[in-house]
């Protein structure tokens, strides 16, 4: 193989549209950023961006956590997004607000939060 053709494969290509899935729970907040074929770009969580414990669950870890992947997605060129939310967490209108401040373009916001149809029984509720 070339030295030409190796030097190919190193640079990163350019990706103008993206998805970014948004996997919201209580306990953490979970960012993918794919490509339009699915295929993982990069991610980040609330536990990766140093937040440990219950303070991963928050508002404020979930500002920092997508300020990052903003910063990672622009390096990229990325332009455009495609937005997946998945699950009832804080940090979920946080993220959305950001978002809408942020110089992205967003063509699709779409909401999979799974909902049971009276499926499995939930836990007890907790007595202080």
């Amino acid at each position: 193989m070339a030295y030409s053709q190796l030097m190919h494969f190193d640079q990163k290509r350019k990706i103008k549209k993206s998805i970014l899935y948004i996997r919201s729970s209580f306990n953490n907040l979970i960012l993918t950023v794919t490509n339009m074929h699915g295929d993982v770009l990069f991610w980040c969580s609330a536990g990766s961006c140093g937040f440990k414990g219950a303070r991963k669950g928050t508002p404020f870890s979930a500002k920092m956590t997508i300020e990052k992947i903003l910063k990672l997605a622009f390096d990229r060129g990325i332009k455009t997004l495609y937005i997946v939310l998945k699950g009832p967490g804080p940090g979920r209108e946080t993220v959305l607000r950001t978002l809408k401040k942020s110089s992205f373009s967003i063509l699709l916001i779409c909401d999979r939060t799974p909902l049971p149809h009276n499926g499995c029984r939930p836990p007890k509720k907790r007595r202080i």
